[in-house]
Order: C-alpha cells, then sequence, then structure tokens
C-alpha cells in the first residue's frame, strides 16, 4: 500500500469515527448513546421467544371442569363447607394462619349461606366457561431420573349467577360474577383441589409453584348486573 492511499484510508477512518461519535452524541438530531443502547435492548428482546405454550390432554382440561362443575353445585345447593374439603391444602394453611386458625376459617365458610341469606342473596348457578389455561408444575424426578413436571395447574374461568333481593325494589336484581378457580391436581391422579380466584394473586401463586412465569396473566374477576 503506497502513503499517499494510507493517508486516504485513515482520512476515511477519521470521517467514520467522526460520523459514528455524532450518531451516539447526538449531535444534528440524531440518537445519543443511552437512547441507541436502549434501542438495542428493545431489538434483542423483541427476538427472544415466548413461552412455549401448555397444551393438556383434552381428558386432563374435561376432568379439571367437570371438577369445579361439581363444587359449583354444591355450593347452589348450599354445602359451602366443600370448599374448604377441596382447597389446595397449602393454600387452607395460609388463609387459616390469616384469620387466627383452622376452625375460624371453617366457622367463616360455614357461615356463608346464613349471611347471604340475611342479605337476600341466593346462588342460582356456578359454571365454567371459555377456555382454561394450562400450565405444568412442581418439578419432580421421571422413571429415567430427568426432572419432569408433576402437577397439573389449569386456570379455569367461572360463572356465577346470583339473585339479589332488595328491600326498595320488588323486582330482585340478577348478577353475574366472573371469576376463576386454580385447579391443581398431580398428573398421574387427576385429585383436583383448588384456589378461589377472588382471593388470590400472581405473587401467591408463584410463592407455591415457581415455575409458573413472573408476568403470568389470571382470568378477568368483575361483576356486572344483567338488565
Amino acid at each position: 500500500m503506497s502513503v499517499a492511499e494510507g493517508e486516504s484510508g485513515g482520512g476515511v477512518g477519521r470521517k467514520e469515527a467522526g460520523r459514528r461519535a455524532r450518531l451516539t452524541s447526538g449531535e444534528g438530531g440524531v440518537i445519543h448513546s443511552g437512547m441507541f443502547k436502549h434501542l438495542i435492548c428493545v431489538f434483542f428482546l423483541g427476538l427472544l421467544p415466548l413461552a412455549a405454550q401448555v397444551i393438556a390432554p383434552p381428558e386432563v382440561v374435561k376432568s379439571a371442569e367437570d371438577a369445579v362443575n361439581e363444587m359449583g353445585k354444591k355450593i347452589v345447593m348450599g354445602e359451602h363447607e366443600i370448599a374448604v374439603q377441596l382447597m389446595y391444602p397449602q393454600w387452607k394453611e395460609r388463609l387459616a394462619k390469616r384469620i387466627g386458625g383452622m376452625e375460624k376459617l371453617e366457622e367463616q365458610l360455614r357461615s356463608i349461606g346464613p349471611t347471604m341469606a340475611r342479605n337476600g342473596i341466593s346462588i342460582l348457578s356456578v359454571a365454567t366457561y371459555g377456555e382454561p389455561k394450562v400450565h405444568e408444575v412442581w418439578p419432580g424426578k421421571g422413571a429415567d431420573g430427568a426432572e419432569v413436571m408433576t402437577k397439573w395447574l389449569l386456570l379455569v374461568p367461572t360463572v356465577t349467577e346470583l339473585r339479589v333481593l332488595q328491600n326498595a325494589n320488588p323486582k330482585p336484581a340478577l348478577l353475574k360474577v366472573y371469576g376463576f378457580q386454580v385447579a391443581v391436581a398431580d398428573k398421574d391422579k387427576l385429585n383436583w383441589t383448588f384456589i378461589n380466584g377472588s382471593d388470590v394473586t400472581v405473587s401467591d401463586l408463584r410463592s407455591f409453584f415457581t415455575s409458573l412465569p413472573a408476568n403470568l396473566q389470571l382470568p378477568e374477576v368483575k361483576r356486572e348486573e344483567v338488565k
């Protein structure tokens, strides 16, 4: 390479360096270094794959929905204690600690029916709707020693219809309460236990099931009056 060529190349190099400096310094209205780094991060984060959707066999989903519907039928009949009997054990213990013991928890649930009756509230139906969201939780060891998830966790949407008698209005109001049940079962048994979605948060669930994603989306909880 000749001296002339070397000098020319150096000039181009200096110009390119100056151009890059301007790009990252904000001169001339271009991107400053902090924003440049931010855009690079956003770009590469956008390329990261999303967590794969877990698909359970149809019989597993049906089993969970049937169990929720069966529990709902018993609640409609006034058997509110079924909610304690089928509650996820660790969640039951946590709730009991919050209110002062298991006896108080059971007493509180037994009082739901009479309290609702005194306030003119009747449960007309409890049913599942929509598509449950499926997750696999609770790491364990498979027959070959490899790590496997040993439990199913389904977020099962529910709708509860209520009739409310109002003193000022002879016509009862009809309400629909949308919520969900967290249904948990061993994969080899499908022995479903439940966490009521109106009481639980993502943090609560992840404290029990650490394999759940941090950005877990829970079904909507809301109520609306039927006109």
